[in-house]
């Protein structure tokens, strides 16, 4: 790759601004950031960690250099080169990323974050391990499969990687929902268009009855009606109903195909009349309070009531899980800026949400749903087929690539893998492709100027979060620290116990990374979901300069620091660390 330049600055003072009331901060040994283009992150780089694999492009920066005083910090770092870019289809071994990563100085980082759903192909220490070094931000349980036993080992080895290598990486758990589905079958049936077809809700005589399944919901009869339009799979198979009978919906074949048992149903236009949260669902919620996840991914959200009963439920418990509502189901849409109100964000299902709603809907609701997250502040994951040919072929279609970098335009803060990570044949090289198109678009983005950046040119731009929830001057910094960080192109460096600073500053989207030192580590994971955010774990003392210092050394070890780099400090937040109750201040300090 070529050299890339950076400006230089000389002189070690910083400029301090203070807002509100309290003193004037000193000058001290600050925390120094990131260089240069944003590119791959490492997720045990991402938490601070020391990984034993690393990606290519992706090296430890030999840095030199000690704090030379209280007033300054000199470093001598070699030449940051802008990576190249290789083929997505090549080698997925661990070793051949790090020889190449040893030609390739510098430790970029990645914004937009990875959830990889771990199955049966990841779920040994090893499997979990190599897809945890190529890049993964979150791994999610997909409580549809599996049981408590499998499920809490996979979070027993999120934590081990996460003590391991002092990363950060969160666990989702992803809730069941309501599902209507068909019943069991002898044999698969193949059925043709125009064949009759019949879903009951009785087992007599069923043995005799020609081309008929039962279903497992008993107000199926009355959800439905005639002309509605059933769909087998997201619409792998589709029936059009033409009678309705007290057990009994007497359909016509529409889309032909072979029918498995327990497929499951949609009806085009209509949710079913189901509690979003089922028996079932309650004991999974159960044990991720007992197993510490980090966030529910709660399915077939229909309005804001949900969300209120889980969250009054987690309070009871005394559990900071975070919920998130998956937008899939035509009530969903109906309610949607009150569900996304209520919750802490959410998930573009677009699976389920493309059966119950005419496909070419799909993108539109994608966009509105990605800029409603952003205009409340609040994550967004899209989902769902992202690298579907992945499951079975090494290298993506480029309609899936497309999807990838859409997503990132649109200012998502994750992309999502689900059969590509769980069971697929090539889950690492489908977290790699993930990780290099994001990247890719990102360094595109990085020509756009201002607050709009994201999104299509019909999106309205993203300043202010909308409503009022007491952040007051605390978002007025995280908006102004943005601003001076774009300007001067610096990264932002925060110390938050809480995680509410840098998920502010995150919301404006800066151009730079966002690094979130974190004394929490459940802090540190849960901000591990957000866009640009590098949560780092980190004790505080009561000795400001010395935990600067460590911070310090921490970003020297991943290799995030360059001589004559400006840094933006943000200090604010609804907890003072170092700082007089009712000051707020933002620093710009440069490294000799």
């Amino acid at each position: 790759g070529r050299e890339a330049t950076h400006d230089e600055t000389n002189g070690t003072r910083p400029t301090t601004m203070a807002v509100g009331s309290g003193t004037r901060h000193g000058v001290g040994a600050q925390v120094c950031g990131m260089v240069g283009r944003l590119s791959r992150c490492h997720p045990s780089a991402a938490a601070g960690g020391r990984p034993k694999k690393v990606l290519r492009h992706v090296s430890k920066a030999r840095s030199q250099g000690a704090l030379n005083s209280s007033r300054g910090v000199s470093f001598r770092t070699r030449a940051i080169a802008e990576p190249a870019r290789d083929s997505v289809a090549g080698s997925g071994n661990a070793e051949d990323h790090q020889k190449d990563a040893q030609r390739r100085p510098g430790h970029l980082v990645r914004k937009t974050k990875i959830v990889a759903t771990i199955g049966p192909a990841t779920s040994s220490w090893e499997t979990f391990s190599q897809l945890a070094d190529t890049g993964v931000n979150v791994a999610r349980l997909n409580m549809s499969h599996g049981d408590h036993n499998s499920h809490g080992e996979v979070v027993d080895l999120v934590r081990r990687y996460n003590k391991e290598n002092n990363a950060g990486i969160a666990v989702m758990l992803d809730t069941k929902g309501p599902e209507v589905r068909s019943g069991d079958l002898v044999e698969p049936m193949e059925l043709a268009p125009g064949d009759p077809f019949t879903f009951t809700l009785t087992q007599k005589g069923l043995k005799a009855r020609k081309n008929t399944c039962t279903v497992n919901y008993d107000d199926f009869v009355n959800d439905v009606h005639v002309g509605d339009l059933l769909l087998v799979d997201g619409g792998m198979m589709s029936f059009e109903v033409v009678a309705i009978k007290p057990k009994d919906v007497e359909c016509k074949v529409v889309d032909g195909g072979v029918l498995k048992s327990r497929r499951h149903l949609n009806v085009r236009g209509k949710s079913a009349s189901l509690p979003s949260i089922t028996d079932k669902d309650w004991e999974d919620i159960e044990f991720g309070v007992r197993a510490g996840v980090d966030y529910y991914a709660l399915s077939f959200v229909k309005d804001e009531h949900v969300v209120h009963e889980l969250r009054a439920y987690l309070v009871k418990k005394k559990a900071d899980i975070k919920i998130l509502v998956k937008i899939e189901s035509a009530d969903s849409i109906t309610n949607l800026d009150k569900i996304l109100e209520a919750a802490d964000g959410a998930m573009v299902a677009r699976g389920d949400l493309g059966a119950e709603l005419p496909v070419e809907e799909v993108p539109i609701l994608q966009q509105r749903i990605v800029q409603t997250c952003r205009k409340l502040g609040k994550p967004v994951i899209v989902a769902t087929n992202m690298l579907e040919s992945m499951i079975d072929y090494p290298t993506p279609t480029r309609a899936e690539v497309s999807d990838i970098s859409i997503a990132v335009r649109e200012g998502t803060d994750a992309v999502m893998l689900s059969g590509e990570s769980a069971y697929g044949g090539f889950p690492y090289k489908s977290v790699q492709v993930m990780a290099t198109v994001a990247e890719r678009t990102e360094r595109a983005l990085e020509r756009i100027e201002g607050m709009a950046r994201f999104g299509s040119a019909n999106s309205e731009p993203i300043t202010w979060i909308e409503g009022n929830d007491g952040r007051g001057m605390s978002e007025v910094l995280a908006y102004h620290a943005t601003t001076m960080a774009n300007t001067i192109k610096s990264p932002v460096v925060v110390f938050t116990r809480k995680g509410n600073m840098p998920r502010l500053v995150s919301h404006y989207r800066p151009k730079s990374v966002v690094f979130a030192f974190c004394e929490n580590e459940a802090t540190q994971r849960n901000l591990n979901l957000f866009n640009g955010i590098v949560p780092l774990h980190l004790k505080f003392s009561q000795d400001k300069e010395e935990t600067f210092k460590r911070a310090l050394d921490l970003l020297k070890e991943r290799g995030h620091v360059e001589a004559g780099q400006e840094v933006t400090i943000v200090q604010s937040g609804t907890r003072p660390i170092w700082r007089v109750a009712g000051s707020h201040t933002i620093q710009v300090i440069t490294v000799e």
